[in-house]
């Protein structure tokens, strides 16, 4: 059983899902930013299932799961860009 980390810091307290969710946010804004973005590909892709024409169902899908990949591995870069810029561009240097 994998234990979270609420639950070795405070054995009798368990994280919820939204709780985990929520703190995962804090941590990572861009986390959210993807998934967005997966559903919306996801959304898209059902909604333009009926309209591919003579392509095949196959073909179409492998198409959506490269397109919903590539949203999310877009916005997980931008986050990991961003969060070294924080670290290393715009960091205050301390006066020690």
């Amino acid at each position: 059983m994998q234990r979270s980390v609420a639950m070795v810091n405070h054995p009798g307290l368990e994280e919820e899902s939204g709780d985990k969710l929520a703190r995962k946010a804090r941590e990572s804004p861009f986390m959210l930013i993807g998934l967005a973005g997966l559903v919306a590909v996801c959304g898209i892709g059902a909604y333009k299932y009926k309209n591919r024409g003579e392509m095949s169902t196959s073909v179409f899908l492998m198409q959506l799961r490269v397109a919903a990949q590539g949203t999310v591995v877009g916005a997980l870069s931008l986050g990991l860009a961003y969060s070294m810029a924080n670290e290393y561009l715009f960091k205050k240097k301390d006066d020690n």
